[in-house]
């Protein structure tokens, strides 16, 4: 399907609106669901949606759909041209089983999370501010136009009205022009029809530095329900914005705090929502691995350097959001574009010389952290240098993997500066890919370690997501698996008991 962006459909910046977009997804991908099934279909929901780039008004839309999967009841069709037969066609039916499962299991992990979610402190920030003021309610009348051969109002239709009021509450913060980045996954829970009256009600639940979600609530009512204020729940979904200053750059909203009950309820759902978005996010950043470099001599020192200052860069970046708080660990996350990193913060009672001299040697790392099953160092550059080969286990639905892996240190020039260990793939002649294992990529990973004083120090492990690691991410980021806090106690324990031996 091809559609011209006009006028009409543009917003403020003369750029592609987001609501004229989801009109065309939802009747293209209805169109392929309509080819497959032979019958006539109706959006039940649609998963997550990330908005990467603008369109502007001149240009041409080129929409692709096909039926990745079939279920029972149901249909995945998604918006990647894909050619029958490819690997990339293998590759999204098999991630349409993922996804599928995310959505069986979502409300029960969303519950998992939430409980999580309420044990931690609701922000008492001195400056954040109250969302009530945020709320907004806006009714639409529903007309044939709106609505297709069965009489039910499009759901694209209402993805764009529900689109439209989300962005005035987000205004209502940032005092400029949201652009909507995300979606978290539009659920229909019953039809609307023409002539109905269809109340939308907006809400700011919460922030994350340069984002906010907004929730949306959609109520349907006919003439007799009207009168008796009896309405039919259609839909909710929560919508996630950016803005931009005059210069282009990314506005940091301000914190929000809950005044009421439902506001705390709507807080912590944030959070859990957010947890639940960056897991579907570690799928997408995976399919991003790029082939390590080679190591060869003419490139040695570039790569050594490369890796230092891509960690270094890493750890620099604004935006970290917490996303769990235990005693002596924290886990953070950075969304940037499709990439996903994480960092996991660690308060450890030894002094830093001692962790930094623990945590770069390699070969102790299996006493610690229990996806490491073997490591073996395969070539000694130097003294701040060493290459392993590293393999770990099996997880679910998951062949065994190896890394090979240059691992750089640094001591700190300068008292107030780091420790620094860097890890990265590298591709070695002696050691080609085997069958027995899927060889996978390490983009940008390894530890920052600060001195707090002379028996302290806080150790920063940070990791570009791959689907390296995206398995045993996922499944903590959702909360079906403790593996990060794990390892992260076990490496607090270890250097602890390390350093009582000296």
């Amino acid at each position: 399907m091809c559609r011209a962006v006009l006028p009409a459909h543009a917003g403020p910046r003369g750029e592609l609106g987001a609501g004229p977009l989801l009109r065309w997804m939802d009747a293209a991908a209805c169109l392929a669901a309509e080819k497959h099934a032979g019958v006539s279909c109706v959006t039940a929901s649609m998963d997550d949606i990330q908005f990467e780039e603008a369109a502007r008004v001149g240009q041409i839309i080129a929409i692709r759909t096909k039926v990745n999967r079939a279920f029972k009841t149901s249909m995945e069709v998604e918006l990647k041209p894909v050619q029958l037969l490819s690997a990339e066609d293998h590759l999204e039916h098999s991630l349409a089983i993922e996804r599928r499962r995310i959505r069986l299991g979502y409300v029960q992990v969303f519950q998992k999370l939430m409980q999580e979610s309420n044990k931690e402190d609701t922000c008492e920030e001195k400056d954040a501010v109250s969302t009530e003021h945020t709320h907004v309610q806006s009714t639409e009348l529903v007309l044939p136009p709106h609505a297709n051969h069965h009489g039910n109002t499009f759901g694209g239709q209402i993805m764009a009205w529900m689109q439209t009021v989300a962005s005035i509450s987000a205004s209502r913060l940032c005092r400029s022009h949201p652009i909507l980045k995300a979606v978290n996954m539009f659920k229909f829970w019953g039809p609307s029809f023409v002539g109905d009256r269809l109340v939308f009600n907006a809400i700011v639940n919460n922030t994350f530095h340069n984002s906010v979600e907004v929730g949306v609530r959609v109520e349907a009512y006919n003439c007799e329900e009207w009168i008796q204020d009896q309405p039919r729940h259609i839909n909710s979904a929560f919508l996630i914005f950016n803005a931009l200053d005059d210069k282009g750059e990314l506005l940091t909203f301000p914190r929000v705090k809950p005044t009421t009950q439902d506001g705390v309820r709507r807080y912590h759902g944030a959070i859990a929502r957010r947890r639940i978005l960056l897991t579907r996010k570690c799928m997408l950043s995976a399919k991003g691995d790029k082939p390590s470099d080679a190591w060869e001599t003419s490139n040695q020192a570039y790569l050594s350097y490369s890796n230092i200052a891509a960690l270094t860069h890493l750890a620099g970046k604004p935006g970290w959001d917490i996303t769990k708080t235990l005693d002596n660990v924290k886990i953070w996350t950075h969304e940037e574009g499709a990439v996903l990193s994480f960092k996991v913060e660690m308060q450890v009672k030894v002094p830093s010389h001692v962790a930094f001299s623990l945590l770069s040697d390699f070969s102790l790392r299996q006493r610690w952290d229990r996806h490491f099953l073997t490591c073996e160092v395969l070539q000694a550059v130097s003294e701040e240098e060493k290459i392993y080969h590293v393999t770990s286990g099996p997880t679910a639905g998951h062949q065994p993997r190896d890394f090979v892996i240059l691992v750089s240190q640094r001591q700190p020039c300068q008292p107030q500066e780091p420790y620094t260990v860097a890890v990265r793939s590298v591709t070695l002649r002696a050691m080609p890919p085997r069958p027995e294992f899927c060889r996978s990529e390490i983009l940008c990973a390894g530890f920052q370690i600060h001195s707090n004083s002379s028996s302290s120090c806080t150790v920063c492990y940070f990791n570009q997501v791959t689907s390296g690691v995206m398995p045993y991410l996922a499944a903590n980021l959702t909360g079906s698996s403790k593996s990060i806090e794990d390892t992260a106690l076990e490496c607090i324990k270890f250097l602890e008991l390390e350093d009582s031996k000296c």
